[in-house]
């Protein structure tokens, strides 16, 4: 008789020795493992009717986790990016456990051996400076909402920060004085500073004397007194961005994200002259090949990086058939 192995105590063991003692995962790590192999527990319990505290690792088989992955895909609407992040938990988990149980080595292999998806990189493009100097003239700052968002925009444009990022700032990691600078705790728990222009520095300082609070209090606050999370600062961008449409014909209809905002800093970086390396050190990327991957040349740069190079002198000839047939066959 095969023996089982229940669930429960392998994941528990995978969360609390694995990623929490022996690979110290941030928790925003944690979590996106957390809420895969939860998505997962469900989708098995509606195929089984075995609740998650019941099911065996033999339930989460190679054919059932690939119906699982296209479940994501189908139903619930998410883009192969997201599903290879998914799969990418799963397969930590049986890594896990074929460390622990040597004798589900067959079984963990075949889904170990679920490959990845291919997908199209789209270029994500960017922002001009019309259109940025737009969106952070959109927020009305006679109120006090208006006001947090116009420094929200600020900040992101200034810094090219992840929106995990601006949203983890604690009034603490602020400096106006004597330097004028920004703490930010990117992936991976690293750290880096990064300066800030001086009307930024101003309105930091002003919104910090307007709205005292602890040092370890988050910077940015929803009505409710509570830290804005990833998702409330996207929709702040996205209301300044449609306001900002009004003098702005260009960003009607356009998609404005964080991440857009975080490219748009980028390549107003590129463009203004600063070399490739210094551009990874601000964005946070731990290889300027990251970066290569991350920035696009727009046409302008080309057209220079074109001129730099002469045409060839060599005159081309018109290939002529010999042949009627071939000549039938040419011009079809």
């Amino acid at each position: 008789m095969t023996k089982t192995h229940p669930l429960p105590d392998l994941i528990q063991r995978f969360f609390s020795q694995r990623l929490q003692v022996q690979r110290q995962l941030s928790p925003a790590t944690i979590a996106s493992y957390r809420d895969t192999l939860r998505l997962l527990l469900h989708y098995v319990q509606a195929q089984t009717k075995r609740p998650p505290c019941q099911q065996v690792l033999q339930d989460w088989d190679a054919p059932r986790i690939l119906k699982f992955l296209d479940q994501l895909e189908t139903q619930r609407g998410n883009a192969p990016r997201t599903r290879n992040l998914r799969l990418t938990a799963i397969h930590t988990f049986m890594n896990f456990v074929a460390q622990q149980a040597p004798e589900t080595l067959a079984h963990t292999a075949q889904v170990l051996a679920i490959p990845m998806k291919r997908f199209e990189r789209p270029l994500l493009g960017y922002l001009s400076r019309q259109e940025m100097q737009a969106i952070l003239a959109a927020p009305a700052t006679a109120t006090l909402s208006g006001q947090r968002d116009r420094l929200l925009l600020e900040l992101m444009y200034n810094t090219g920060a992840r929106v995990s990022e601006i949203a983890a700032l604690n009034r603490e990691d602020i400096q106006v004085q004597p330097e004028r600078l920004i703490q930010l705790r990117g992936k991976g728990r690293k750290q880096r500073v990064v300066p800030l222009w001086k009307s930024t520095a101003n309105h930091l300082k002003h919104w910090l004397a307007q709205n005292p609070s602890p040092v370890h209090s988050p910077l940015f606050t929803n009505r409710f007194g509570q830290r804005l999370s990833r998702f409330g600062i996207t929709y702040r961008l996205q209301c300044a961005a449609t306001q900002a449409a009004d003098n702005c014909p260009s960003l009607k209809g356009r998609a404005v994200s964080p991440h857009l905002i975080r490219h748009t800093t980028a390549m107003h970086l590129l463009q203004a002259g600063n070399d490739i390396t210094v551009i990874a050190l601000w964005l946070g990327h731990e290889s300027p090949a990251t970066t290569h991957q991350y920035l696009e040349l727009d046409l302008a740069l080309k057209e220079q990086c074109l001129k730099k190079l002469a045409p060839p002198t060599v005159k081309g000839h018109r290939f002529k058939p010999a042949d009627r047939l071939l000549d039938y066959l040419e011009r079809l």
